[in-house]
């Protein structure tokens, strides 16, 4: 019996040494640093890895991640146009690992505490510019974040590696007000494109239009001269066959017969309401009389 007793102690014995053995053993992460403490008191810091701990004597009360981490603070605050505005900062920060210490025992809520630094930052340079300013120098607003933010957390183990602000929010009302003003001016750039582009289209139509009239006028100065030559050369050579007619006698002829075969081309059209006033041979001699008084008007022009 008493060897079956000391077997179960024994039994025991090896059980609880194997749990303490396991129980002294323990693994650390990458990037990662675990604190130690020995009945509630700072030890030593254990690295990436398998380590060792003294069973029920030591413990590991924390772990500090040496990673960079991030964090999004939305500040509510106004401008000195009397614009409320939500303002959000991303903050990149790391803990440095000579200093793990200080991160893990200085600050209980290392969040908190950025959070609280960067509302009093926003909140005391915004009030101090207007709403198209702070679009304009949010990076200088996100550069002195970092260097105030930084001078305050570097003595608790932390280091800022970047701020940004990433958004700006302004009042719904607001919001909606520069929309409108954009879409206003977008409209009034449209109009006065559009009207530079009806005044082009204006212009060259008037231009085309000068030059279509001054290449007609040339047409019909061009085809009076050819009607002029084409008379002349039929009175030379009317004169040449007939001696005894005179000019006068050639130039009726022409234009009774130019008289009669315009009075032809509109009798071959047979929807023509055209009307001749007044219509008759007789009135060959009234117009050959005012052709005749206006060469010599013209002669005597020229000869002036």
């Amino acid at each position: 019996m008493l060897e079956t007793l000391f077997g179960s102690f024994f039994i025991i014995g090896l059980i609880f040494t194997v749990l303490l053995l396991f129980s002294s053993l323990f693994t650390v992460g990458q990037q990662t640093v675990a604190i130690i403490e020995r009945f509630g008191k700072y030890v030593r810091m254990a690295k990436p890895g398998l380590n060792f701990k003294i069973p029920l004597i030591e413990k590991v009360s924390g772990r500090v991640t040496l990673r960079i981490q991030q964090l999004d603070v939305k500040a509510e605050t106004k401008t000195r146009d009397n614009v409320f505005v939500t303002v959000i900062v991303s903050v990149q920060y790391f803990i440095l690992p000579e200093k793990v210490y200080e991160a893990f025992y200085k600050l209980n809520n290392p969040d908190m505490q950025i959070n609280s630094y960067v509302f009093d930052t926003i909140r005391a340079r915004v009030p101090k510019i207007t709403l198209d300013e702070l679009f304009e120098k949010k990076e200088e607003i996100a550069l002195a974040v970092k260097e105030e933010l930084n001078e305050t957390m570097i003595a608790f183990g932390f280091e800022i590696l970047n701020s940004l602000v990433t958004d700006i929010e302004p009042d719904s009302k607001v919001k909606d007000a520069m929309n409108e003003i954009n879409a206003a001016e977008r409209l009034r750039v449209a109009a006065r494109e559009k009207g530079e582009a009806e005044k082009i289209i204006k212009v060259k139509a008037a231009e085309a239009d000068a030059e279509s009239k001054a290449l007609q006028g040339k047409g019909i100065a061009d085809q009076r001269r050819a009607i002029i030559d084409g008379l002349k050369e039929s009175v030379d050579n009317f004169q040449k066959s007939i001696p005894d007619s005179s000019a006068q006698d050639v130039m009726n002829l022409v234009l009774m017969t130019q008289y009669f075969d315009t009075l032809k081309e509109i009798g071959a059209e047979s929807k023509t309401n055209t009307l001749l006033i007044p219509h008759g041979p007789g009135a060959m001699h009234d117009l050959a009389g005012q052709l005749r008084e206006a060469m010599i008007t013209a002669n005597t022009v020229n000869k002036n």
